[in-house]
């Protein structure tokens, strides 16, 4: 594997597509450092220390994602999530819109317009989110009993300014990361989002010796075995979690032979790859935002409006409470349905394969291919379900039972370590693509250059 990453060295075109890359990350965490004008980092950092279990969990879940700046208040602070939220919507209206349905249809163009609303989608949820953290910052002090303000300019010019400035920021990373994906070694917005969740990887480390040594004298809050233990969960859930990444259901397809003029199509024998986890990362989002909301939607109404079973049923639905997780659970399992539901439709498949001549060994060609495929997919789904559901509840866990730091558990499992496994996974094909053009060995293989003696 060393070698091979010598080798993506020696390639010109693919040496400079990565160096490409890295200078637009590097410009990328830069936006996730500049502070925001009229902010004050002190009482920003007391905010962050403040936060209860509820908001933390939202609070510091995009903190994470941004890379740290939200907790720094930077321009970046929305980092690259509004822009992700938009494919996501786009992307299920895709599915049940008639319209964007014949567009995704109609090729490059289609996929450009579809691309175009999403940027536009995206600059009206960065809006939105600029402003409301503008304004939550604005109250910052008064909500958390701080004792100096966050804001130390004009409110409306702050509302403004912030605006402007997080709006710019995000649609910057936007096109840094379509010019990754276009002149780099793709998947841009993805690295970005890696990239930021790996920013808080040296603070993690950090809390980790500070728990297990802390030094002075003073008495570590964990014992050795802790330590032991977490090593060896933590390497056989990144296991678990690139088994459940990479592990497909292959149904084999053949092709019948046609003979056109002098020459002969198909024949061949191949198979139909169906992922066991199809629908990646998206269900632990979707319950998340959902769970969040509803936990602080209750909070907010029942304090507002003094109703003491909505604070309670708040406390229910708060994150990391038993009620919550077996929610969560429940969430992950239909949203893992719901999603293969929208975006895998085996008619299509099914009306594909006979057109081409192909067909599943045993299974009529049409409507009883299609009802085949609805079948494997739903029983791979409930395996690939049941296992995101497991590396999901993993941080919550930790970070309930042994009393450890949240930024330590999110490398456990979760929405992070899904999107840096899968992440690199695909940056590694990605490589590997160009070193096979080139006549290299991939990262499987001993590296070295093929056909020279």
């Amino acid at each position: 594997m060393l070698s091979a990453f010598a080798n993506s060295l020696k390639i010109p075109e693919l040496r400079q597509r990565i160096f490409f890359t890295f200078s637009l990350i590097f410009l990328c965490r830069i936006l996730t450092a500049v502070p925001a004008p009229g902010v004050s980092t002190a009482a920003l950092r007391e905010v962050m220390a403040s936060l209860n279990d509820t908001a933390g969990g939202a609070m510091q879940m995009a903190n994470l994602f941004s890379g740290g700046a939200l907790e720094r208040f930077a321009i970046g602070a929305l980092g690259i999530m509004p822009y992700i939220s938009a494919s996501i919507i786009i992307q299920l209206m895709t599915a049940v819109v008639p319209s964007l349905e014949r567009l995704s249809r109609e090729g490059e163009s289609g996929r450009g317009k579809i691309n175009q609303y999403t940027r536009y989608l995206t600059l009206l949820l960065c809006g939105i989110q600029g402003f409301s953290i503008a304004s939550v910052a604005l109250n910052a002090h008064l909500t958390f009993g701080l004792s100096q303000p966050v804001v130390i300019i004009d409110p409306w010019a702050f509302r403004i300014l912030a605006t402007v400035a997080l709006t710019a920021s995000t649609m910057l990373m936007m096109w840094l990361g379509e010019q990754i994906t276009e002149r780099g070694i793709g998947n841009g917005v993805s690295l970005i989002i890696t990239v930021n969740i790996l920013g808080s990887l040296p603070l993690a480390l950090a809390a980790a010796k500070q728990m297990f040594f802390p030094g002075n004298g003073i008495v570590p809050t964990h014992s050795l075995f802790h330590l032991v233990t977490l090593i060896v969960l933590f390497f056989l859930v990144v296991a678990a979690t690139v088994a459940i990444t990479q592990a497909t259901r292959r149904i084999p397809v053949q092709y019948a032979r046609r003979v056109v003029g002098r020459k002969t199509y198909g024949g061949q024998s191949t198979y139909m790859p169906l992922k066991v986890n199809y629908a990646g990362v998206m269900p632990i989002i979707f319950a998340q935002a959902i769970l969040m909301a509803l936990a602080g939607g209750l909070k907010f109404a029942g304090d507002k409006f003094d109703i003491e079973k909505m604070q309670i049923a708040a406390g229910w639905f708060q994150f990391g409470s038993t009620p919550s997780m077996w929610v969560y659970g429940v969430m992950i399992l239909f949203f893992s349905y719901f999603w293969v539901a929208t975006q895998f439709n085996p008619v299509q498949i099914a009306d594909d394969l006979k057109r081409n001549g192909g067909y599943i060994p045993g299974i009529r060609p049409g409507t009883p291919t299609a009802n085949f495929l609805d079948n494997v997919m739903t029983r791979i789904t409930l395996a690939g379900a049941l296992s995101l559901t497991f590396i999901a509840v993993i941080p919550t866990l930790l970070g309930k039972h042994f009393n450890i730091n949240f930024i330590i558990t999110s490398f456990f499992g979760g929405t992070s370590l899904l999107i840096i496994v899968g992440v690199i996974l695909d940056t590694m094909r990605q490589i590997e693509s160009h070193l096979l053009n080139r006549h290299y060995d991939g990262f499987l293989q001993k590296g070295k250059l093929r056909g020279r003696r």
